[in-house]
């Protein structure tokens, strides 16, 4: 229990050390901020032209849409926020022999990695999904519970499934480009109604590419309240991050050290 407290300590000193980081320089931070807001913006409104004029599609109509992207962008953001050193940039970091700086240090090395870096811009991408969810119209504290809850559950699956992508590097080498592709196909996947595919594509959304169990399943649990989706999505959640260990740490065993000196004032 010490040992997990420590490490959530030090998780919160890191996350803390990141946010002052990045907030130096205020004109940067508050650009890219807005910049996501608008790139958020544009793609949605894609979608109320669409569904004005074709109506409900497959169960999905506006109301769903603003439900998927609350839920896709909150998950994103408040994932990536926060572990920022996952998808490409793990892959860099292992394909270039970096981690040695990581290694010395008597932390959880994988939790140390991926926490030290924040991507300022998803912070965009957390305004954007609580805005998002102010027009759903579902405030009673069943909904909104389950609305945090899939969206924290959300965060936890893009990270891990990103550090499955960057692991890749300890096994293909120069990864980067196959882990940026790997988890922008998830969340440009997430991003649609569900219903909308079909055959071999929904599977490969419930399997190679669990985009559905970052936004559609999550919409449902909302929508229904059904507590067994609920449970599935804990059990993938846990079922990637198995993986997820499981691919970094073996993959570890494969790993080439830069000898890389890096020096930290």
């Amino acid at each position: 229990m010490n040992q997990v407290k420590a490490e959530l300590t030090f998780l919160r000193a890191l996350a803390g050390v990141n946010l002052a980081s990045a907030m130096e320089y205020r004109a940067s931070f508050i650009s890219q901020i807005i910049g996501m807001l608008i790139n958020n913006g544009i793609y949605f409104v894609f979608w109320i032209i669409f569904f004005n004029q074709f109506g409900t599609v497959r169960g999905y109509n506006v109301d769903e849409i603003f439900l998927l992207f609350a839920i896709a962008t909150l998950g994103y953001g408040l994932g990536f926020m926060f572990a920022g050193n996952t998808r490409q940039y793990l892959a860099y970091l292992i394909a270039q022999g970096r981690l040695d700086y990581y290694l010395v240090f008597p932390r959880n090395l994988l939790l140390h990695v991926i926490f030290s870096r924040m991507t300022v811009s998803t912070v965009g991408d957390v305004v954007f999904g609580l805005i998002a969810y102010s027009f759903t119209g579902r405030f009673t504290l069943v909904e909104i519970g389950l609305f945090l809850i899939t969206a924290v559950l959300s965060a936890i699956i893009f990270v891990g499934y990103s550090v499955i992508s960057g692991s890749l590097a300890f096994y293909m080498g120069a990864a980067q480009y196959a882990s940026q592709q790997m988890t922008n196909a998830m969340l440009t996947f997430a991003l649609y109604p569900n219903g909308l595919f079909s055959g071999a594509a929904r599977v490969m959304l419930y399997t190679i590419i669990p985009a559905a169990f970052v936004a559609a399943v999550p919409v449902d649990i909302v929508r229904f309240q059904d507590g067994r989706l609920l449970l599935l999505l804990i059990g993938t959640a846990v079922i990637i991050w198995l993986i997820a260990i499981a691919m970094f740490y073996y993959g570890l065993r494969r790993y080439e050290s830069g000898s890389a000196i890096n020096v930290n004032l």
